[in-house]
Parts: structure tokens; sequence; C-alpha cells
């Protein structure tokens, strides 16, 4: 364990350091239910789950239940009894660095700790605008992006959030790509809500409120750009024969292309938005997280920095 040598705020740990900290923490899930969250050319296995997962809902198992006390003792001290409220992580990273199965395997584990066995997970897709609003404001090329998201509605969900209140989340569709109408996700008095998405720690937004003051715990998923543009190629190839099969497929034009065409095809994409989106707005928030997961050339977290309290 060592301080990072760029940023004295952080503690960087290798696998082999960070995976001790696992202490007695038990392995709760099999590799069956493991291949249930695995994502699309995703390498996890129960190893990976054991030597980064488990040390790391450790972590916040014992950062839960530090809030839920500080809750108690501010009650006690009002002489109030406050709301239930969630404990809440944000994830962030790039498109295909692996955010969607990081988070669903971090949500599974963690709801099996008994202080916390609610455990909701919620992506800021359901709150891009609708394809329409965003052909109307001219920016379907930069879905994805900061401008792309309705963010007035995402501060107004953390709100209620974190005030315990039941709210709703919009859902999102990959295969149409686009909000479903009239369909949304209850959120009902959590322990735990994960927030994952490419932007959650932004900063920007209107009235100088972000999304990121709402986080106890925040996570950023990091690796080199020249491998996430391999994987997003990759897992590009992989849709192209699945997904993009489907009749209802906003991609289904692509399902067709010849492989060269759609490795070229998914180059173009990345450059020209993907790539651009991280270089422009995801990596630069990277250094704003309470935890930073960094992946190597074989998609497994080769080192861990954790910010100091």
């Amino acid at each position: 364990m060592h301080l990072f040598p760029d940023d004295e705020r952080f503690v960087q740990f290798d696998r082999d350091e960070w995976s001790l900290l696992r202490a007695a923490t038990p392995l709760t899930i099999s590799d069956d239910e493991l291949e249930t969250l695995r994502g699309i050319n995703e390498r996890i296995d129960l190893r990976e789950v054991a030597e980064v997962y488990l040390p790391l809902t450790r972590l916040i198992n014992l950062y839960v239940s530090a809030t839920q006390n500080l809750h108690k003792v501010s009650s006690t001290f009002l002489g109030t009894i406050a709301p239930k409220v969630p404990y809440v992580i944000g994830v962030a990273g790039s498109v295909a660095v692996g955010k969607s199965t990081f988070s669903r395997i971090l949500q599974n584990l963690l709801q099996r700790w008994p202080d916390h066995p609610k455990v909701d997970l919620i992506t800021t897709d359901g709150f891009l605008y609708p394809n329409a609003e965003l052909e109307r404001r001219g920016i379907m090329h930069r879905k994805g992006f900061p401008e792309s998201y309705d963010t007035k509605h995402l501060l107004h969900f953390m709100r209620d959030i974190k005030s315990g209140k039941p709210t709703s989340a919009p859902v999102y569709s990959h295969v149409v790509y686009d909000i479903v109408p009239n369909q949304c996700e209850t959120i009902k008095h959590p322990d735990i809500v994960i927030l994952e998405g490419l932007n959650v720690l932004q900063v920007g937004t209107e009235a100088d409120e972000f999304v990121s003051d709402y986080f106890d715990f925040s996570i950023y998923i990091d690796a080199e750009e020249s491998k996430v543009r391999e994987w997003y190629v990759d897992r590009f190839m992989t849709l192209r024969k699945t997904v993009f099969q489907n009749p209802d497929s906003f991609f289904r034009h692509y399902a067709d292309l010849t492989d060269e065409q759609a490795v070229a095809t998914a180059v173009d994409i990345w450059d020209g938005i993907n790539g651009l989106n991280l270089r422009e707005n995801i990596e630069p928030t990277r250094e704003r997280a309470s935890l930073i997961l960094h992946k190597g050339n074989d998609h497994r977290v080769n080192n861990v920095r954790l910010l100091r309290l």
C-alpha cells in the first residue's frame, strides 16, 4: 500500500494488497449466478469477485453501517424520527469499460449483507431525453454527452431519494435505443441505491447543483483508452450477431454489414462519439471518485486507488 505519486489524496493498492482486505468476507455467489450477471464479452470470474469485489463490499458495508449510526445519532440529538435514507453509490466510466456488469455484481453482493438487504440499481440511461427531443434539439449525434440528459429530472430524482421519499425512474430500452413511454421503475425505501452512468461525476450542471452531491460513495471504472476502444469494437461485433439481429433493434441496419464494414463502423463511432465523450467529459471526472478501479489489458482490475478520508 502506498500513496499514488501524482495525487496524495489517494492511497493505491496493487491487486494482491487489495485482495487481502477481503479479510473473512465469504464468497456468497456461485459461478452459475455470476454467469447471469456477466455482460457481453466480459471475462469476469469468481477469482475476480473474490479478490476485487469482496474487499469492496466489506468496505462499503462498513461505510453504510457508520452512516446509519450517524443518522441515528443525529435523530437522537434532534429528538426526531428521521425517514429511512438510502446510502447512494455512484458508478462512472466509459462506454464498454464494464460499468453495467460491475454494478450488477456489486448490487448482487451487497444485498447479501444482513444490514442492507434491499439494493436498487438505476442507470442514467433512463434520464436521457427521448430521441424525438434529441432530434428536435439537433443533438442526436451527441447522445450520451452531458447535454443529452434531462439533468433537472435526474436531480429531482436524487433529491427524492435522499429525502427518503418513494420515487420512480424512467425506463430505457437498449433494443429500441430510446425511453420506453409510460413505463417507470419504482424506488421505495431501499437500503442502498447504485446509480450507474457515464457522467454521474460530472460538474457544471444548472444552479451549481451536481448529481454527485447526493452520493455517499462513488466509483470510477478506469482503463487505457486504447483498450476500451478495442473492447468497444469487440462488443459491437458481438452485438451485430445477436441484439442487432432483432427486427425491433434501432441498430438493425448494422446486422448485415461485413466483418470489415462492421469494424470500420465501430471505429468511426468510437472516434467520433464515445472516445470524444470519454476524453472531454468522462475521464476528467475520474479524480472526483471515492474509489478508482483500474483495469488492465485482460479486462481484470490490477490496481485500486482509494480516496483518503
